[in-house]
């Protein structure tokens, strides 16, 4: 993360204003972030280190060995995988002249702080979409068995969805509260998913059901979430042609964990307040910080990546 090392602390500003600055930050940074909103948090006490342990149960197989009369027989015994994430900073600032701050029309500090608590949204759901393509459930479109194979015109079909919602089951992965799974698709995928004859889009069933943040339609059990922050593979295919990914999740597939009451937090620093290392009040900074995120894939099986190409 970048520092400041003009500054150490915030001045000049009153309760107040920094109150009112992390409040428009929190109303930009929050919103669709959508890798984010699937997981489960697992909150991190302050004062604790920055190691998260997490723990995997391993579900418990079939036994059809019937009881003899009056004997319980042997115990079962529980198997966990131990599975750790480890804290880390995020943030970002700018620095601004008083000349640009006095004749630049709209870089007023409100524009500023929207402006970073954009890139904080981003780089925060970033990390969590990176996170999520660590998965090894892969499925190609097309038929096709490596990314680096796939065209432009392998794209996503109602088979690699169905596909993807059967390995799920098969791995006795959860829906979500409304029974179905969900699939993350960048627009390019959605555009030609639409075409798809079986494609439901989202108004034909929304005054009947919740609607997610991004949804644009559903198909067999798998709910679309549209997001322009979904993963592309750059010129990673055949003849250089992007690919695609489409996470495709069920329930409790990854966790995430921040330290307790930590928020993304907006840092101003006006014009003066470095003391000599600002000599002329020529020089303020307005940034964004996330104290401690972490986020790891805790049931690896309960998510599916699709590959697969898109129109131009």
């Amino acid at each position: 993360m970048a520092t400041n090392a003009m500054t150490t602390a915030t001045s000049g500003l009153s309760s107040g204003m920094v109150t009112l600055y992390n409040k428009n930050l929190l109303k930009t940074f929050e919103p669709l972030l959508a890798h984010l909103s699937f997981g489960d948090e697992h909150p991190f006490p302050k004062n604790n280190g920055k190691t998260q342990s997490f723990r995997k149960l391993i579900p418990l197989e079939a036994d059809t060995t019937t009881l003899t009369e009056g004997e319980p027989g042997d115990p079962e015994t529980i198997a966990e995988v131990e599975v750790v994430a480890t804290l880390k900073q995020y943030g970002k600032y700018v620095k601004t002249t008083d000349l640009l701050d006095l004749t630049h029309f709209d870089l007023t500090i409100d524009r500023k702080v929207m402006m970073l608590g954009e890139q904080g949204r981003e780089s925060i759901d970033a990390v969590v979409r990176d996170e999520l393509a660590t998965c090894t459930n892969v499925i190609y479109a097309n038929g096709k068995t490596s990314r680096a194979t796939l065209t432009a015109t392998d794209k996503l079909t109602t088979k690699e969805l169905r596909k993807a919602v059967r390995e799920l089951k098969k791995n006795h992965a959860q829906t979500f509260a409304d029974g179905c799974y969900v699939a993350l698709v960048t627009p390019d995928v959605v555009y030609d998913l639409q075409d798809d004859e079986n494609f439901i889009k989202v108004s034909a069933y929304q005054m009947k059901e919740g609607i997610l943040m991004g949804e644009v339609g559903k198909l067999f059990g798998c709910r679309i979430v549209e997001t322009t922050q979904a993963k592309v593979f750059e010129k990673a295919g055949a003849s250089n042609a992007d690919v695609a990914s489409v996470i495709v999740l069920g329930q409790y597939a990854y966790g995430y964990t921040s330290l307790t009451g930590s928020n993304p937090r907006v840092i101003v620093k006006p014009a003066g307040s470095a003391g000599t290392g600002d000599p002329l009040d020529q020089v303020s900074t307005v940034g964004w910080k996330m104290d401690g995120f972490a986020v790891k894939l805790l049931q690896p099986e309960f998510a599916v990546r699709i590959e697969c190409g898109f129109s131009a």
